[in-house]
Protein backbone atom coordinates (compact mmCIF):
# COMPACT_ATOMS: atom_id res chain seq x y z
CA UNK A 1 0.00 0.00 0.00
CA UNK A 2 0.86 3.72 -0.53
CA UNK A 3 1.70 5.64 2.74
CA UNK A 4 3.48 8.74 3.60
CA UNK A 5 6.97 7.73 5.93
CA UNK A 6 8.12 9.85 8.20
CA UNK A 7 12.11 9.26 7.76
CA UNK A 8 13.53 11.25 10.85
CA UNK A 9 12.06 13.75 13.38
CA UNK A 10 12.04 17.79 12.63
CA UNK A 11 11.39 19.24 9.55
CA UNK A 12 8.28 17.84 7.22
CA UNK A 13 10.99 17.79 4.50
CA UNK A 14 11.70 14.02 6.24
CA UNK A 15 8.24 12.57 4.75
CA UNK A 16 8.93 10.22 1.96
CA UNK A 17 6.21 8.22 -0.21
CA UNK A 18 6.55 4.48 0.44
CA UNK A 19 4.73 2.37 -2.52
CA UNK A 20 5.12 -0.73 -1.06
CA UNK A 21 4.43 -0.58 2.54
CA UNK A 22 2.87 -3.80 3.67
CA UNK A 23 -1.28 -4.01 4.38
CA UNK A 24 -1.75 -4.70 7.72
CA UNK A 25 -3.63 -8.31 9.04
CA UNK A 26 -6.27 -7.72 10.89
CA UNK A 27 -5.25 -9.11 14.83
CA UNK A 28 -8.50 -11.50 16.59
CA UNK A 29 -10.80 -8.64 17.35
CA UNK A 30 -9.69 -6.50 14.62
CA UNK A 31 -11.02 -5.13 11.35
CA UNK A 32 -9.18 -4.00 8.20
CA UNK A 33 -10.06 -0.25 6.68
CA UNK A 34 -9.75 1.11 3.13
CA UNK A 35 -9.14 4.61 4.15
CA UNK A 36 -11.09 6.91 2.55
CA UNK A 37 -10.16 10.32 4.45
CA UNK A 38 -7.99 11.21 7.06
CA UNK A 39 -7.79 14.68 8.95
CA UNK A 40 -4.79 16.52 10.10
CA UNK A 41 -4.26 17.85 14.30
CA UNK A 42 -2.19 19.74 15.96
CA UNK A 43 -0.59 16.39 17.48
CA UNK A 44 0.96 15.36 14.17
CA UNK A 45 3.05 17.95 13.60
CA UNK A 46 4.16 18.01 17.57
CA UNK A 47 4.99 14.48 17.05
CA UNK A 48 7.24 15.07 13.72
CA UNK A 49 8.98 17.50 15.82
CA UNK A 50 9.83 15.29 18.37
CA UNK A 51 8.24 16.86 20.98
CA UNK A 52 6.37 14.91 24.34
CA UNK A 53 3.84 13.80 21.88
CA UNK A 54 6.05 11.44 20.41
CA UNK A 55 5.63 9.18 22.94
CA UNK A 56 2.50 8.18 21.50
CA UNK A 57 3.83 7.32 17.95
CA UNK A 58 4.52 3.68 17.38
CA UNK A 59 4.52 4.00 13.52
CA UNK A 60 6.83 5.72 11.06
CA UNK A 61 2.77 7.07 9.41
CA UNK A 62 1.47 9.69 11.07
CA UNK A 63 -2.60 10.51 11.30
CA UNK A 64 -4.43 9.60 14.13
CA UNK A 65 -8.18 9.96 12.99
CA UNK A 66 -9.91 8.30 9.78
CA UNK A 67 -12.78 7.50 7.76
CA UNK A 68 -13.13 4.57 5.48
CA UNK A 69 -15.08 1.47 4.81
CA UNK A 70 -14.15 -2.10 6.21
CA UNK A 71 -12.85 -4.62 3.88
CA UNK A 72 -12.03 -7.71 6.02
CA UNK A 73 -12.42 -8.87 9.74
CA UNK A 74 -10.74 -10.47 12.65
CA UNK A 75 -11.86 -13.85 13.61
CA UNK A 76 -13.35 -13.03 16.55
CA UNK A 77 -14.63 -9.22 14.85
CA UNK A 78 -18.31 -9.06 14.31
CA UNK A 79 -19.79 -5.94 15.08
CA UNK A 80 -19.59 -4.62 11.20
CA UNK A 81 -20.02 -6.10 7.59
CA UNK A 82 -17.75 -5.92 4.91
CA UNK A 83 -18.19 -2.91 3.36
CA UNK A 84 -19.95 -0.96 5.68
CA UNK A 85 -18.90 2.84 6.19
CA UNK A 86 -17.08 3.80 9.47
CA UNK A 87 -15.32 6.49 11.01
CA UNK A 88 -13.19 6.66 14.34
CA UNK A 89 -10.18 8.37 16.94
CA UNK A 90 -7.67 5.79 16.27
CA UNK A 91 -4.57 7.11 17.86
CA UNK A 92 -2.05 4.89 18.76
CA UNK A 93 -4.86 1.76 18.60
CA UNK A 94 -3.94 1.34 15.09
CA UNK A 95 -1.71 -0.76 13.29
CA UNK A 96 -0.47 1.93 11.82
CA UNK A 97 -1.25 5.82 11.14
CA UNK A 98 -3.61 6.82 8.56
CA UNK A 99 -1.40 9.07 6.03
CA UNK A 100 -2.14 5.42 4.55
CA UNK A 101 -4.14 3.66 2.55
CA UNK A 102 -5.05 1.02 4.89
CA UNK A 103 -5.46 0.53 8.85
CA UNK A 104 -6.61 -2.25 10.91
CA UNK A 105 -7.59 -0.99 14.71
CA UNK A 106 -9.92 -2.74 17.53
CA UNK A 107 -13.69 -3.16 16.29
CA UNK A 108 -14.74 -1.40 19.69
CA UNK A 109 -13.44 2.30 18.48
CA UNK A 110 -15.63 2.17 14.99
CA UNK A 111 -18.43 3.71 14.69
CA UNK A 112 -20.80 3.69 11.33
CA UNK A 113 -21.21 6.62 9.43
CA UNK A 114 -24.05 8.60 8.80
CA UNK A 115 -25.04 9.08 5.11
CA UNK A 116 -25.92 12.59 5.65
CA UNK A 117 -22.34 13.05 6.22
CA UNK A 118 -19.28 12.83 3.33
CA UNK A 119 -16.58 9.92 4.35
CA UNK A 120 -14.02 13.98 4.67
CA UNK A 121 -16.52 15.25 7.27
CA UNK A 122 -16.76 12.26 9.11
CA UNK A 123 -12.88 11.75 9.25
CA UNK A 124 -12.57 15.40 10.51
CA UNK A 125 -15.48 14.70 13.44
CA UNK A 126 -13.22 11.66 16.16
CA UNK A 127 -10.35 13.29 17.60
CA UNK A 128 -11.34 17.00 18.01
CA UNK A 129 -15.10 15.64 19.52
CA UNK A 130 -13.83 12.89 21.48
CA UNK A 131 -11.76 15.75 23.67
CA UNK A 132 -14.52 18.20 23.63
CA UNK A 133 -17.03 15.61 25.03
CA UNK A 134 -14.83 14.52 27.81
CA UNK A 135 -14.31 18.48 28.74
CA UNK A 136 -18.07 18.83 28.61
CA UNK A 137 -18.49 15.54 30.64
CA UNK A 138 -16.11 15.82 33.26
CA UNK A 139 -16.46 19.58 34.03
CA UNK A 140 -19.70 20.49 36.72
CA UNK A 141 -20.23 23.64 34.78
CA UNK A 142 -23.22 25.25 36.19
CA UNK A 143 -26.06 27.32 34.23
CA UNK A 144 -24.89 30.46 35.45
CA UNK A 145 -21.21 29.55 35.28
CA UNK A 146 -18.67 31.82 32.83
CA UNK A 147 -16.33 29.97 30.75
CA UNK A 148 -13.44 31.00 28.90
CA UNK A 149 -12.52 28.63 25.66
CA UNK A 150 -8.62 29.57 24.46
CA UNK A 151 -8.49 28.71 20.58
CA UNK A 152 -12.01 28.16 20.33
CA UNK A 153 -11.71 27.85 16.71
CA UNK A 154 -9.65 24.35 16.33
CA UNK A 155 -11.34 20.88 15.91
CA UNK A 156 -11.76 20.87 19.75
CA UNK A 157 -12.85 24.28 20.41
CA UNK A 158 -15.54 24.38 17.11
CA UNK A 159 -16.58 21.29 18.88
CA UNK A 160 -17.28 22.66 22.49
CA UNK A 161 -18.87 25.51 21.67
CA UNK A 162 -21.52 23.96 19.90
CA UNK A 163 -22.16 21.22 22.92
CA UNK A 164 -21.95 24.49 25.46
CA UNK A 165 -24.36 26.30 23.31
CA UNK A 166 -26.57 23.92 22.48
CA UNK A 167 -27.00 22.73 25.80
CA UNK A 168 -27.80 26.22 26.69
CA UNK A 169 -25.01 28.16 28.32
CA UNK A 170 -25.05 31.43 27.51
CA UNK A 171 -21.53 32.91 29.23
CA UNK A 172 -19.29 32.05 27.23
CA UNK A 173 -16.06 33.97 25.86
CA UNK A 174 -13.29 32.77 23.75
CA UNK A 175 -10.35 33.55 22.15
CA UNK A 176 -9.49 33.56 17.88
CA UNK A 177 -7.07 35.16 15.81
CA UNK A 178 -8.34 35.84 11.91
CA UNK A 179 -11.24 37.07 10.59
CA UNK A 180 -12.18 33.74 8.92
CA UNK A 181 -12.12 31.52 12.53
CA UNK A 182 -13.65 34.26 13.63
CA UNK A 183 -16.74 34.05 11.35
CA UNK A 184 -16.75 30.14 12.10
CA UNK A 185 -17.35 30.58 15.50
CA UNK A 186 -20.04 33.36 14.70
CA UNK A 187 -21.29 30.19 12.43
CA UNK A 188 -21.25 28.04 15.39
CA UNK A 189 -23.48 30.26 17.19
CA UNK A 190 -21.41 32.58 19.66
CA UNK A 191 -22.06 36.21 19.41
CA UNK A 192 -19.56 38.82 17.93
CA UNK A 193 -18.54 40.41 21.65
CA UNK A 194 -17.79 36.42 22.97
CA UNK A 195 -14.92 36.58 20.61
CA UNK A 196 -11.66 38.13 21.44
CA UNK A 197 -8.48 38.35 19.62
CA UNK A 198 -5.83 36.72 20.81
CA UNK A 199 -3.62 39.17 19.74
CA UNK A 200 -4.87 41.97 21.53
CA UNK A 201 -2.82 44.09 23.93
CA UNK A 202 -3.79 43.74 27.85
CA UNK A 203 -5.72 40.73 26.91
CA UNK A 204 -6.13 39.07 30.39
CA UNK A 205 -7.93 42.77 31.36
CA UNK A 206 -10.02 42.56 27.95
CA UNK A 207 -11.39 39.34 29.08
CA UNK A 208 -12.38 39.94 32.39
CA UNK A 209 -13.95 42.89 31.19
CA UNK A 210 -16.04 40.89 28.81
CA UNK A 211 -17.62 38.83 31.64
CA UNK A 212 -18.88 42.35 33.19
CA UNK A 213 -15.93 42.81 35.17
CA UNK A 214 -15.80 38.98 36.69
CA UNK A 215 -12.87 36.18 36.63
CA UNK A 216 -14.14 32.97 34.80
CA UNK A 217 -15.47 30.23 36.97
CA UNK A 218 -13.69 27.74 34.22
CA UNK A 219 -11.14 28.21 31.87
CA UNK A 220 -10.48 25.45 29.29
CA UNK A 221 -7.17 26.04 27.62
CA UNK A 222 -6.73 24.48 23.77
CA UNK A 223 -3.37 26.17 23.38
CA UNK A 224 -1.01 26.36 26.52
CA UNK A 225 2.25 27.97 26.87
CA UNK A 226 1.38 31.59 26.85
CA UNK A 227 -2.26 31.24 27.28
CA UNK A 228 -2.16 29.32 29.89
CA UNK A 229 -0.77 31.88 31.98
CA UNK A 230 -3.53 34.28 30.65
CA UNK A 231 -6.25 31.90 32.00
CA UNK A 232 -4.48 31.53 35.59
CA UNK A 233 -4.44 35.57 34.98
CA UNK A 234 -8.43 35.50 34.61
CA UNK A 235 -9.48 32.60 36.54
CA UNK A 236 -11.08 32.92 39.95
CA UNK A 237 -10.55 31.90 42.87
CA UNK A 238 -11.00 27.96 43.30
CA UNK A 239 -12.03 27.93 39.68
CA UNK A 240 -11.30 25.22 37.23
CA UNK A 241 -8.52 25.36 34.76
CA UNK A 242 -8.79 22.56 32.15
CA UNK A 243 -5.83 21.72 30.44
CA UNK A 244 -6.20 20.00 27.08
CA UNK A 245 -2.15 20.44 25.95
CA UNK A 246 -0.03 19.85 28.57
CA UNK A 247 1.95 22.90 27.81
CA UNK A 248 0.95 25.22 30.63
CA UNK A 249 4.13 27.15 31.82
CA UNK A 250 5.94 27.22 35.23
CA UNK A 251 4.33 31.02 35.78
CA UNK A 252 1.13 29.48 34.59
CA UNK A 253 0.98 26.29 37.86
CA UNK A 254 2.35 28.92 40.22
CA UNK A 255 -0.53 31.24 39.98
CA UNK A 256 -2.85 28.25 39.30
CA UNK A 257 -1.41 27.12 43.00
CA UNK A 258 -1.92 30.67 44.60
CA UNK A 259 -5.84 30.61 43.49
CA UNK A 260 -6.48 27.33 44.79
CA UNK A 261 -7.57 26.50 40.98
CA UNK A 262 -9.27 22.89 40.35
CA UNK A 263 -7.35 21.30 37.32
CA UNK A 264 -8.32 19.26 35.46
CA UNK A 265 -6.08 17.09 32.72
CA UNK A 266 -7.82 15.86 29.36
CA UNK A 267 -6.15 13.21 28.14
CA UNK A 268 -8.21 10.73 25.66
CA UNK A 269 -5.04 8.01 25.20
CA UNK A 270 -5.57 7.13 29.00
CA UNK A 271 -8.22 4.97 27.71
CA UNK A 272 -5.92 3.59 25.36
CA UNK A 273 -3.19 2.76 28.06
CA UNK A 274 -5.43 1.00 30.15
CA UNK A 275 -6.78 -0.76 26.78
CA UNK A 276 -10.19 0.12 27.16
CA UNK A 277 -10.99 0.35 23.36
CA UNK A 278 -14.83 0.52 24.33
CA UNK A 279 -14.51 3.94 25.83
CA UNK A 280 -13.86 5.80 22.33
CA UNK A 281 -16.76 4.09 20.21
CA UNK A 282 -19.26 4.43 23.24
CA UNK A 283 -18.05 7.94 23.44
CA UNK A 284 -18.28 8.90 19.76
CA UNK A 285 -21.37 7.29 19.39
CA UNK A 286 -22.72 9.37 22.39
CA UNK A 287 -21.26 12.44 20.17
CA UNK A 288 -23.05 11.79 17.19
CA UNK A 289 -26.52 11.10 19.24
CA UNK A 290 -26.23 14.74 20.64
CA UNK A 291 -25.09 16.05 17.03
CA UNK A 292 -28.70 14.11 15.94
CA UNK A 293 -30.42 15.26 19.09
CA UNK A 294 -29.30 19.53 18.47
CA UNK A 295 -29.08 18.81 15.11
CA UNK A 296 -25.06 20.10 14.95
CA UNK A 297 -23.69 21.06 11.65
CA UNK A 298 -20.63 18.80 11.10
CA UNK A 299 -17.26 20.32 11.08
CA UNK A 300 -16.34 22.50 8.10
CA UNK A 301 -13.29 21.08 5.95
CA UNK A 302 -10.39 21.82 3.66
CA UNK A 303 -9.42 19.74 1.75
CA UNK A 304 -5.85 19.68 1.01
CA UNK A 305 -5.05 17.56 -1.29
CA UNK A 306 -4.75 13.58 -1.93
CA UNK A 307 -2.28 10.86 -0.41
CA UNK A 308 1.10 12.88 -1.12
CA UNK A 309 4.15 14.03 0.62
CA UNK A 310 3.19 17.48 -0.50
CA UNK A 311 -0.33 17.74 0.65
CA UNK A 312 0.83 16.28 4.02
CA UNK A 313 3.80 19.45 4.20
CA UNK A 314 1.23 21.54 3.33
CA UNK A 315 -1.34 20.65 5.83
CA UNK A 316 1.74 20.56 9.05
CA UNK A 317 2.86 24.04 7.81
CA UNK A 318 -1.02 25.75 7.94
CA UNK A 319 -1.46 23.85 11.38
CA UNK A 320 2.10 25.18 12.47
CA UNK A 321 0.91 28.82 10.94
CA UNK A 322 -2.38 28.47 13.18
CA UNK A 323 -3.97 29.03 9.21
CA UNK A 324 -6.40 26.24 9.98
CA UNK A 325 -9.11 29.19 9.96
CA UNK A 326 -11.62 27.47 11.52
CA UNK A 327 -11.89 24.34 9.35
CA UNK A 328 -10.92 21.44 10.09
CA UNK A 329 -7.81 19.70 7.38
CA UNK A 330 -8.57 16.89 5.37
CA UNK A 331 -6.85 14.33 2.98
CA UNK A 332 -8.86 12.52 0.78
CA UNK A 333 -7.38 8.74 0.27
CA UNK A 334 -8.37 6.45 -3.01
Amino acid sequence: MKAIILNNSGSSDNFILENNYAVPEPGDNEVLIKIKATAFNPIDYQMRQGKTERKRMHSPILGREFSGVIVKNGPSAHQFKIGEAVFAASGSMGSNGTYTEYISVPELILVSKPESITFEEAAAIPSGSLTAFQCYSRLTIKEDDSVFISGAAGGVGMALVKILIAKGYQKIIVTAGNKESKKQLLKAGLKKEQIIDYKAGNLSQILIDSNQGHLFNHCIDLVGGQMSWICAQVIAINGTYTDVTALTTDSAREDLFHKGAVIVNISNYAYSLQKNYGYYGARLNAFMQLTAQFQLAPPDVFIVGPLTVDTVKKAHQLLEDNMTKGRKLVMQID
